[in-house]
């Protein structure tokens, strides 16, 4: 056994995952209680098998290992795909008759983070029950037992599953850059097995992220698909997160279609086979997506950050698409209703493939000046105080509306405001959009101000 050598803390059980610090706040030993308590969870719901899946993380191998044997403590039967896409192991929940899963992945944390995203009775797991986890372990109270453990490889089936649904009109050459990420063992092949040339950009798998970081959420990561576009006869690129359960998309000219954008084309594309459907985004999403869905015939809803929180709220309101500003994509139309950056890749292909010029039409979906996302750090916790005093005392004059489902956001007739608290660190997350720089400097004065009434040494970033 593994000497120990990191200390197990609260800190690690996030708000929809859990994630630390390889050897400080993660190690093979925790990973194996955190099998011991889930396993507890899914012998507690009458049920006895998990899949487990690892993306390309160096300290994946050990980890998923020491998570098997805790898992199998408990006396429960588990099946490991290997090193996969986050989102094939959601996939392998869906049809491998088992209803739980967890995938030992970072993500886009820097190498030396690892983590676990989990799914207990087909539910991606958030909140208190991932508090649940933590208290399991503290109490010790495991179920006990010997369950099996068996090898199996998804990834063909994966595959043929989307290939035998997404056609391409005709062929195309498309750049990808995978950031050296799990991605990159799945998405040569996927978009070759549906027509394409792929001029491939750090495909091969190393933990390291050598190249780049493999987050397409910021545009420096993506610098190096932007040249390969300029320089290549590539249609446009495609670019994924470490897990691959996140998609980036730019133009031939260069242009980054944030994932908001990329929602609005596809919600258009849905709504023509759930005519009256409702569309989830998020509330860091811009202001014209209503819009542009009402214009299509559906039903616009802002719905919390959080790719499980939007997920609960999909199941709850039977919407057929929804999507959040950080890039995950929830496709229930022909598909699963899971967050999957390789299987929103391929519908953009698709509807590529029936247009002239792809990049005209993404260049030409509504946008404003806006901000990346700002963040005011807090001490632990002082975030969500900020917030919750903002709900509750501030004022915005001349503001149409006042949107408090996930910290404040403030709806003007020219643009908007938002204020967060993170769920997975202490800072403020703010974000504005605006149709004039006067009114973007205007509406962050407005939340600025409104900020330092609770807050006065706030360190506003702007």
């Amino acid at each position: 056994m593994a000497q120990h050598t990191a200390q197990l803390t609260p800190g690690i059980f996030k708000a929809y995952d859990i994630r630390g610090i390889l050897g400080s706040t993660l190690d093979a030993d925790i990973a194996r209680q955190i099998g011991q308590a889930f396993g507890s969870a899914v012998r507690a719901r009458g049920d006895n098998t998990v899949i487990i899946g690892r993306d390309g993380r160096l300290s994946g191998p050990e980890l998923a290992d020491a998570l098997a044997s805790g898992l199998q403590s408990t006396g429960v039967d588990v099946i490991d795909l290997g090193m996969v896409a986050t989102p094939v192991l959601y996939y392998a929940t869906h049809v491998l008759g088992a209803t739980n899963g967890i995938m030992v992945t970072g993500s886009h944390n820097p190498p030396d983070y690892n983590g676990f995203k989990m799914v207990l009775g087909g539910e991606a797991i958030y909140g208190e029950a991932i508090t649940a986890l933590y208290q399991t372990i503290i109490s010790g109270n495991f179920a006990s037992g010997a369950g099996s453990y068996r090898v199996h490889d998804i990834r063909d089936a994966y595959l043929q599953r989307i290939v035998s649904d997404v056609k391409l009109a005709r062929p195309m050459t498309i750049a990808i850059d995978c950031g050296n990420g799990v991605a990159g063992a799945f998405a040569s092949d996927l978009y070759r097995m549906l027509g394409c040339e792929v001029i491939e950009l750090f495909c091969d798998v190393d933990g390291n992220f050598p190249n780049h970081h493999p987050d397409p959420a910021h545009s420096e990561n993506l610098q190096d698909l932007i040249a390969t576009l300029n320089s290549s006869n590539a249609e446009i690129g495609l670019a994924f997160d470490g897990d691959g359960d996140r998609l980036g998309v730019v133009t031939k000219d260069g242009q980054i279609i944030y994932p908001d954008r990329q929602l609005m084309l596809f919600a258009t594309d849905v709504l023509t086979r759930h005519p009256g459907g409702t569309i989830l985004y998020d509330v860091k999403c811009t202001r014209h997506i209503a819009p542009v869905v009402t214009a299509a015939g559906g039903v616009p809803q802002m719905a919390q950050t959080g790719h499980s929180l939007v997920k609960a709220k999909m199941r709850e309101t039977g919407a057929p698409f929804g999507g959040e500003m950080s890039g995950h994509l929830f496709f229930k139309d022909r598909w699963y209703g899971f967050d999957d950056g390789l299987y929103a890749g391929a519908r953009l292909l698709e509807l590529a493939s029936r247009m002239t010029d792809i990049s005209a039409t993404l260049n030409a979906l509504p946008q404003s000046i806006s901000t990346p996302e700002l963040q005011i750090a807090l001490s632990e916790g002082e975030n969500h105080r900020v917030v919750k005093q903002l709900q509750q005392q501030a004022e915005f004059d001349g503001a149409e509306q006042v949107i408090k489902i996930d910290g404040v956001r403030v709806e003007y007739a020219d643009g908007f405001g938002l204020v967060r608290a993170s769920n997975t660190t202490p800072v403020l997350v703010l974000r504005f959009e605006a149709e004039t720089q006067a009114a973007l400097v205007r509406i962050q004065h407005a939340l600025g101000a409104a900020i330092r009434t609770v807050k006065p040494d706030a360190v506003l970033p702007f």
